[in-house]
């Protein structure tokens, strides 16, 4: 037998490997004009985002200035935002129901019955207004998960749980306040002082800076986030665009505020929880349970996620959230009267989230949508009291702008299925 061949007599092709495919190139991060042209080529598409609320916010301001020069004083500005804080805290609530697709009738009478819970508390019992102020949020969270129970264990539809709930927190409210119908609280009290109150110019300022800090901060861990898990982060130019801007807003804010008084206390309570649901929605395990629940109950339940819990717990933060606003409503008035949680406040709450771009049908919206469309709301009601217009006109101007807000919704969904 003649001896095997060596490698070095072997042919040549034989002893040549097989070239391998080069690997594939990873895709190079977007820069800042990409991300304008592909935002400029989904605005030219239809999908103009929460682009239209903001030009709308613009133009009511032109032209409530066009028309009466005081709407953008100094103290209506400082006027307007008080008036925005106690509904927008309720909006907060609104909005983490409308991601799950559900809808809450009962805030507003949450909102009246928490602020004679804490009436009874302060005033009647003598309890420290701190106290009485955590175990009035608590109370709405109780009061929340309850109809939240009743809408997964029972299977009720939440329409009717929570519309049988506005008439019975509504007689709770009147059985609390007594035959007298309002318990008043002391001027320049812990109580008042929420809404009385305003920070002195450098405390503004110093806020601000912090805010946009803060902002950078974040900014910054989201972009080594990227980095570290191989996805391509957005570019530095984008987030020194946005801080850039936040900055600006929130100084000519601050300024414009301290020409009047300064910063509200209640303005700055608001834009904290605003702030702290943003972090939740966008940044959180929770929140992603909460948009998949929203977008689609059964495949989130198939991908683990326990639905009745979320739904459970979303309705008792919108409990929580309507009883704070209730804390602060009454601050603001300076009573817990039968009046409180009554009226529009529970339409313009509902409004106000839908307004600033959280969707009816769930799966998408942002904290955000409470502060914008509130802005909105407010600048219209303000801006017509000064002009002295009667209030039909308001509930109309203010019922087109909401269904205006719903048909954009609609194409936005229906262009995005296409």
């Amino acid at each position: 037998m003649s001896p095997e061949r060596t490698v070095e007599e072997l042919p040549h092709a034989e002893t040549t490997a097989p070239k391998s495919d080069p690997p594939p190139l990873e895709p190079a991060a977007p820069t800042l004009g990409d991300l304008v042209r592909a935002r400029m080529k989904q605005i030219r598409k239809g999908d103009v985002g929460s682009l239209s609320v903001y030009l709308g916010l613009v133009l009511i301001w032109i032209v409530f200035q066009l028309v009466n020069n005081r709407f953008l004083s100094d103290d209506n500005v400082h006027n307007l935002a008080r008036q925005i804080s106690y509904g927008g805290v309720i909006s907060l609530g609104v909005v983490m129901v409308l991601l799950i697709g559900e809808v809450d009738l009962s805030i507003g009478s949450v909102c009246g019955l928490g602020a004679a819970i804490l009436a009874v508390l302060v005033q009647n019992n003598g309890w420290n207004p701190l106290l009485g102020i955590v175990v009035t949020v608590a109370a709405g969270g109780v009061l929340g998960a309850l109809q939240g129970f009743i809408r997964t264990r029972l299977n009720v539809p939440s329409f009717i749980v929570t519309l049988g709930g506005l008439l019975l927190f509504l007689g709770l409210q009147l059985r609390f306040l007594g035959k007298t119908g309002t318990i008043l609280f002391p001027f320049g009290g812990t109580i008042s002082q929420l809404e009385g109150r305003s920070l002195a110019p450098v405390a503004g300022y110093a806020l601000a800076v912090v805010a946009v800090l803060c902002f950078l901060v974040m900014g910054l861990i989201s972009r080594r986030r990227h980095v570290r898990s191989g996805v391509s982060a957005p570019p530095i130019g984008l987030l020194v665009v946005q801080v850039a801007g936040l900055a600006v807003v929130l100084f000519v804010v601050v300024w414009e505020l301290n020409r009047a008084v300064g910063v509200p206390l209640a303005l700055i309570i608001f834009l904290v929880l605003a702030v702290f649901f943003w972090i939740v929605i966008t940044q959180t395990r929770y929140g992603q349970r909460v948009r998949a629940v929203g977008g689609n109950a059964e495949a989130a339940r198939r991908a683990g996620i326990n639905v009745n819990r979320i739904r459970i717990s979303v309705f008792a933060i919108s409990g929580a959230m309507a009883a704070a606003g209730g804390v602060l409503s009454a601050s603001y008035v300076g009573a817990a009267s039968q009046d409180l949680g009554g009226s529009t406040l529970l339409l313009y709450s509902i409004a106000a989230a839908v307004i600033g771009g959280t969707s009816l049908f769930g799966g998408r919206g942002s904290a955000w949508s409470a502060v914008i469309g509130w802005l909105v709301i407010g600048s219209i009601y303000n801006g017509m009291y000064l002009l002295n217009l009667v209030s039909d006109l308001q509930y109309m101007v203010i019922g087109a702008v909401l269904v205006a807000a719903v048909i954009v919704d609609s194409i936005s969904r229906r262009r995005a299925s296409a």
